[in-house]
């Protein structure tokens, strides 16, 4: 966007670009969100930033009105495969807080001094000053929402020491941490450990991503239904487990995360990921018109309204689940899954029927060949790739972008252009994936109808959304599939067009 289409924005006070950008006015020192309800500032006094890092860096501080910080992120950063996008990534999955500059810098195959220039140049700030934005940002959601106590908030956010957090909060929003805390956070119960929030999320929302995560839940790991999803996860600090609840009926239609077990230093890399297993960052309006100017979807963009692709809350699980889904059912799939999970172990932190943890690379390749079933090749190249994973020689995750992820993964036996999609899309987020090649993808394009002669078999009108095209087909194909003359769902998520056992041939 050029500086008169954001103008327009917020003059219009439109509430999908909250979070994309974020609008400084030099006569008042603060910067606002998009949709901010005070009066609009002439143009020549306004700077826009994309990122609230930069607008602190600049001498900024947030909007006491508006909140900007507590607002959806921007869809930018899947994107975006470039540097600054896979920077973005890692930073929001807490990088820079366990391993520094140095750290993130290596990850992205740069040097620190590199990489702070190239992201002061493209986001107007270093690696430094964005991760303390998003520590801030975690803080003030903290505080605003829990009854943790400061001290427990400095750390959990992300901060080295109280003071530091005392200081960051009073220069980025104008107030102390005890002045941001009102009294409309919900109180805790006598001997709760629970913390609950609400997720932001850009309306439309479809919920089907909770029936996707819900068909494919394993007990004793993840228990999920059409409009909850719980699961436990190992984080670099520990065991973790949350739940996350949809209310259609109430006000706002919220989304609340409710986190059972976690380590603090842990949860804004929780955050995170949560957000980016429900696409919380996502623009469906945007990507719901862009849909809906093909034939073969306009239908269906109208009848589900904002459908999410679901992410992936560890990629190197990921990988594992893809693998052993290939070639069969959802459900089949399940299962062997669920065989596989015989040699994790108990989690630390159970709690609610959630006892188990889906087990390590190291643990796949130390005992799933007791329990996994199927082609031989099937199961070697699977344990094959948790060897790989567990001696560090294979390296892959949200820093990566489709490119290197593939010429990470493509090399391994049973492992081919299906699953590297499939896995760009659920790992990094990827928005302009289509898998042509698979069985769902050509189901859906059926029963949707072929639409019309000049629309291309690989939607490219669409892009650059075709992954969110590939869950409109994957939906159209289950639906038809479980219609009163079939007895079985089509796996959308399981057909690579190689068999596994010659895939890398």
């Amino acid at each position: 966007m050029d500086f008169w289409q954001r103008y327009r924005a917020i003059d219009a006070r439109d509430t999908r670009f909250d979070g994309q950008f974020y609008t400084a006015v030099r006569t008042t020192g603060i910067y606002c969100r998009p949709s901010c309800p005070a009066r609009t500032p002439k143009a020549s006094n306004v700077t826009f930033y994309e990122t609230s890092a930069a607008a602190h860096d600049a001498g900024y501080r947030a909007c006491k009105r508006c909140l900007p910080e507590a607002v959806p992120g921007t869809p930018a950063w899947n994107l975006r495969q470039d540097i600054a996008g896979r920077a973005m990534r890692l930073i929001s999955d807490g990088v820079v807080t366990r391993d520094g500059v140095d750290g993130l810098a290596a990850r992205l195959g740069y040097s620190s001094r590199q990489l702070n220039r190239i992201l002061s140049q493209e986001l107007g700030a270093g690696p430094l000053s964005l991760a303390r934005a998003g520590r801030a940002q975690t803080a003030r959601t903290l505080l605003v929402s829990t009854s943790m106590k400061l001290a427990d908030v400095a750390f959990a956010a992300g901060f080295s020491s109280v003071r530091q957090f005392n200081e960051t909060m009073a220069e980025v929003f104008g107030m102390t941490p005890t002045a941001l805390r009102t009294a409309r956070h919900p109180k805790a119960s006598a001997g709760s450990t629970a913390l609950t929030l609400n997720l932001p999320y850009r309306e439309p929302f479809n919920p089907g991503v909770f029936t996707f995560l819900a068909v494919r839940a394993i007990p004793g790991i993840e228990a999920g239904t059409p409009t909850s999803y719980a699961r436990t996860l190992r984080l670099p600090q520990g065991d973790a487990r949350f739940r996350v609840d949809y209310d259609a009926g109430a006000p706002g239609r919220p989304l609340t995360l409710t986190i059972g077990a976690v380590d603090l230093r842990d949860l804004p890399a929780l955050l995170s990921r949560v957000r980016r297993l429900f696409d919380l960052d996502a623009d469906p309006v945007a990507i719901d018109s862009a849909l809906a100017g093909d034939a073969r979807l306009v239908a269906a963009v109208a009848g589900t309204p904002g459908i999410r692709m679901p992410g992936a809350m560890d990629p190197a699980e990921m990988l594992v689940r893809a693998m052993a889904g290939q070639q069969i059912t959802v459900a089949a799939a399940r299962t062997a899954l669920t065989q596989l999970a015989a040699v994790g172990r108990p989690s630390r932190s159970p709690g609610e029927g959630l006892d188990w943890m889906f087990p390590t690379p190291a643990e796949i390749a130390g005992g799933g060949s007791a329990v996994l079933r199927g082609p031989q090749r099937r199961i070697g190249a699977l344990l094959a790739a948790a060897a790989a994973m567990a001696d560090g020689g294979l390296d892959f995750g949200y820093g990566d972008s489709p490119e290197s992820l593939a010429a990470k993964l493509l090399p391994l036996p049973g492992v081919g252009p299906w699953t590297t999609g499939y896995l760009a899309m659920r790992i990094l987020g990827a928005p302009d994936v289509f898998l042509a090649n698979d069985a769902a993808v050509r189901n859906g394009i059926r029963a949707l109808g072929d639409g019309t002669a000049a629309c291309t078999p690989d939607f490219r009108e669409v892009s650059p959304w075709r992954s969110y095209a590939t869950m409109h087909l994957w939906r159209a194909a289950a639906q038809a599939a479980s219609g009163p003359r079939r007895r079985t769902a089509t796996a959308p998520t399981n057909q690579d067009p190689r068999p596994a056992e010659k895939a890398n041939r």
